[in-house]
């Protein structure tokens, strides 16, 4: 990866983190949730389909976590 590419990642992750702050406990475990399982997913499977379905189940997991207030 070239250095480019690096600081446009990083901008993204920053600009991530920023949105995050005026979210809900439950929204933010909700979307940490679905990032989470999306790279679990993608990991396990190496494919499209399980991103998608580990992105899914991990937000579906995290706002029942969020929501409980675990």
């Amino acid at each position: 990866m070239n250095t480019t590419r690096k600081l446009i990642a990083c901008a993204f992750v920053v600009l991530g983190f920023a949105g995050c702050a005026s979210m809900s406990h439950e929204e933010r475990d909700t979307v940490v949730g679905a990032g989470v399982g999306a790279a679990a997913g993608a990991a396990i499977t190496g494919d499209v389909g399980g991103t998608l379905i580990g992105g899914a189940a991990g937000g579906l997991i995290g706002h029942e976590v969020g929501r409980n207030g675990y």
